[in-house]
């Protein structure tokens, strides 16, 4: 077995969320790897965090159900996994 890496999008709640702040509640969170900024418009900024899992079941879901009780976060979906 090995690792996997996800691409997680991260929806905040509103445009008034601290970006900031949510960044580094994310980190605290989970292990993050890169993370990147993408305007969507009106303001709103969604957040696109690599973290690399162990390639066990259930792992990716928990890393996605951790950053959905984030508050300040509308939305966290897994959008790419890859093997590596």
């Amino acid at each position: 077995m090995g690792d996997v890496a996800i691409i997680v999008k991260i929806m905040p709640e509103s445009p008034d969320v601290d970006l900031e702040a949510l960044k580094a509640a994310i980190e605290a969170t989970v292990p993050v790897n890169d993370m990147r900024e993408e305007p969507i418009g009106f303001g709103l900024v969604a957040l696109k965090a690599v973290v690399v899992v162990p390639d066990k079941a259930g792992a990716p879901d928990e890393v996605e159900t951790a950053l959905r009780n984030l508050q300040g976060v509308g939305s966290a979906e897994i959008i790419e996994s890859t093997l590596i």
